[in-house]
């Protein structure tokens, strides 16, 4: 409120699209030409102007907006419409234009991304030519990367907007499905690319795209648009209301495939992106920690990203993967002798192994050797895996929980229980195992099947673990230890509150025997022979592949330090004439 004039003073700031329509025409033109200037130079751009409003105004104002608020039925659109009302008719003081600079690191880590084979789109409420520009910045676009546009430039001021829309949408998919073949749906930035493709769009076009009028043929409108996006190698989204940022991930994550989402913000608009994806990262920063607050992690700055996905997000789902078949191996280990056993004891429902042992085996025996791996297995170092994104796409597609590994682990724990349960059988046809005619009776016999289980299923993690730590040295060589002193100690005392001491000097008894000790180290080794020739022949493969790397990496050196050695035609006729 001014006291002199006793008028009120409205003020208004917001983007050029939404200040221009509501102000003078006349003061329009030399403003524009600024806020383009500025927004090409990569500036965020604002403008604001102000209106003068009597008291009678101001109290017919505040009388309507009371009554908005006080309505039970569209009580948001009343009001949208009474602020159009007011802000009408505004004079415009001017713009602002102020630099945002991108954070240190950010192109290299929306580069490293890229290389990954992940695709990244930008959704911003940016002005078109700011979006624009900080996407060449953050190479995002290249100089060689060819725009596809639908804006409101390109759509033009005509009232066939949609037609036009349709016309653009069938254009450039035919382009792009000339330029490249069908699997290149997946397509990723790479030095085989002749040309790469970048689509710019954006608010308004995009609502004529997801709300169509229910009177125009444009129910396709939705389908042709993601196949352009899909082809594309980078996608810019522009004029972007919260809100439509929303729409725009749930539309990707809903597309054929169903593709894992990321959304990272670090402003309150950015909010209900994040909350649509299925991962939201939040930056802890100057627009406030609403994005933070918000999301599943929140990192300092936008360069952590490249580390949290690259390194940590490639370790953890090896580590899951490996977590998930390895239960299922270990388990089918477990089961099978049991199953192969009632083939040989008449269908009588006969246990195999000791109800201790049924009790222990998952929840102390084997659980703390895969529960140290899943949490600090290392296969690649962290700086290897930062510094090259290429091997983030050897996990890619959820390659590790696929068809064919799942068919290795199945076969790998089918092969190990025949033979546990067969080894151990072939050596109990003589039942007789010591020189003195002694004989070993059924709980002796599934006590050296669950033997050769704990051994064989802890010694196979231990193949696989490539980062060993104390921890991990004390779960897997401490498991196999507290199991034999486990079954001394259950079989070496009489226990007063069990009826039937049926383990009593049972595993005391078994490891007198001589051939008792040969069959379980045999088994052991038979049992991992798969995996063992698999390491070695991945290991011989590795050390082929570097040597060859070598050699052509020391021929290329060769090469060029013998062109350097020779002098040039010029400087060697020189020479000689000097010589001469």
């Amino acid at each position: 409120f001014n006291s002199v004039l006793g008028k009120f003073l409205l003020f208004c700031k917001g983007a050029d699209s939404s200040i221009f329509p509501r102000v003078q025409q006349d003061e329009i033109q030399q403003t524009k030409v600024h806020v383009e200037r500025n927004a090409m130079d990569g500036y965020r751009t604002l403008c604001v102007a102000f209106k003068e409003l009597t008291q009678e105004d101001y109290k017919k104002i505040n009388d309507q907006l009371s009554e908005a608020k006080m309505a039970l039925q569209d009580r948001e659109e009343k009001m949208a419409r009474i602020f159009d009302d007011i802000e009408a008719d505004m004079h415009l003081i001017g713009a602002t234009a102020v630099e945002d600079r991108l954070q240190e690191h950010a192109a290299e880590t929306i580069e490293a991304l890229q290389t990954a084979g992940m695709k990244v789109w930008v959704l911003t409420g940016d002005k078109m030519e700011t979006a624009k520009s900080t996407c060449y910045a953050s190479r995002l676009f290249q100089t060689n990367t060819e725009l596809l546009e639908l804006t409101t430039k390109t759509m033009g001021d005509s009232d066939r907007k949609e037609e036009r829309l349709h016309e653009l949408l069938l254009e450039y998919h035919k382009k792009l499905l000339q330029d490249f073949p069908k699997n290149s749906g997946k397509l990723k930035r790479s030095w085989t690319v002749s040309q790469e493709y970048g689509l710019i769009i954006d608010g308004s076009t995009l609502s004529l795209i997801l709300n169509p009028s229910q009177d125009s043929s444009s129910s396709n409108y939705k389908s042709i648009f993601l196949q352009i996006c899909l082809k594309c190698t980078s996608v810019l989204c522009c004029r972007m209301a919260p809100l439509q940022k929303a729409q725009i991930v749930r539309m990707v994550k809903n597309t054929k495939g169903n593709p894992i989402t990321l959304s990272i913000g670090d402003g309150a608009n950015d909010v209900s992106m994040i909350l649509e994806a299925h991962v939201g990262i939040g930056i802890k920063g100057k627009e406030g920690r609403q994005a933070a607050r918000n999301s599943d992690y929140a990192v300092p700055k936008f360069k952590h990203l490249r580390k949290l996905l690259l390194a940590h997000g490639h370790l953890y789902y090896v580590r899951i993967a490996h977590l998930v078949q390895y239960f299922f191996y270990k388990n089918l280990c477990f089961i099978l002798p049991q199953f192969l056993y009632q083939f040989f004891c008449g269908f009588s429902q006969q246990p195999l192994y000791d109800a201790a042992y049924l009790t222990m085996y998952n929840i102390c025996f084997t659980s703390l050797p895969i529960l140290a791996y899943s949490l600090l297995e290392q296969h690649i170092n962290v700086e290897t895996l930062t510094s090259d994104p290429r091997l983030y796409m050897k996990i890619s597609d959820n390659a590790m929980l696929q068809w064919k590994p799942f068919l290795y682990w199945t076969f790998l724990g089918s092969f190990e229980g025949l033979v546990f349960f067969f080894g151990v059988y072939f050596l109990f046809q003589n039942s007789s195992l010591e020189h003195n005619g002694k004989v070993f009776g059924n709980w002796t016999f599934g006590t050296i099947v669950f033997t050769v289980l704990v051994f064989t299923v802890t010694l196979k993690l231990a193949l696989d673990t490539r980062f060993w730590t104390w921890m991990n040295h004390f779960v897997i060589w401490g498991s196999l230890a507290f199991y034999v002193f486990f079954s001394f100690f259950w079989g070496g005392i009489i226990w007063p509150f069990l009826k039937q001491q049926r383990m009593y000097f049972v595993f005391a008894h078994m490891v007198t025997s001589v051939s008792t000790w040969l069959a379980i180290v045999l088994l052991i080794f038979i049992s991992l022979s798969p995996e063992i020739l698999l390491v070695v022949f991945k290991n011989r493969r590795r050390s082929r592949r570097e040597f060859k790397k070598k050699l052509s990496n020391r021929k290329a050196s060769d090469s060029l330090s013998s062109r350097r050695s020779v002098r040039p035609l010029l400087l060697r006729t020189f020479s000689d004439e000097s010589n001469v």
